[in-house]
């Protein structure tokens, strides 16, 4: 698929939480700046809930239903979702690159990535998952992951495209 094709493709990422630290934001703006040309990228955040230290899982619980609110009153129907998890496929950035071309091929021009806060994604946005995606059975800052996100999805277009970019 050429340029042309991908360029429609709307790609919206909604995290949660804000970015406290200068330097992922700067990461982050780069990236917006870079995708400019491939896609309509949008970035949200949505508020995170505050967490006890030693919170109960029925406390979790409640956190990550509260957060996955406010999340899904964003995600339309027609939407392409991919949530971002420890527990998902691990794929190589062509194989993401290629997901990403079959699905605007296949008309599903509006892809939504989801990045939870710190203890994680709610049952209702699991469910409205489309595709569960693992970049490592480690843990990662979540605002970190939204710049390793990016770079990932950035990557996956230069290869569409069939442009140079490191390996």
């Amino acid at each position: 698929m050429d340029l042309e094709g991908m360029a429609d493709m709307r790609i919206t990422l909604v995290a949660v939480g804000k970015i406290k630290e200068k330097y992922l934001r700067d990461a982050v703006a780069e990236y917006e700046k870079r995708l400019g040309r491939y896609c309509k990228l949008e970035m949200i955040e949505v508020a995170d809930e505050k967490t006890q230290e030693r919170a109960s899982e029925a406390e979790e619980r409640a956190v990550r239903s509260k957060e996955g609110e406010r999340i899904l009153k964003l995600v339309k129907d027609e939407a392409y979702v991919i949530t971002l998890e420890i527990e998902g496929k691990q794929v190589t950035s062509e194989e993401l690159a290629h997901k990403m071309e079959s699905l605007g091929i296949q008309g599903k021009s509006h892809v939504v990535f989801i990045i939870g806060g710190s203890i994680g994604l709610g049952t209702e946005v699991l469910k409205r998952s489309d595709f569960a995606l693992s970049f490592s059975k480690m843990t990662f800052p979540h605002q970190l992951m939204r710049v390793i996100l990016l770079e990932q999805i950035y990557r996956g277009f230069r290869i569409i495209n069939g442009e140079p970019y490191h390996k």
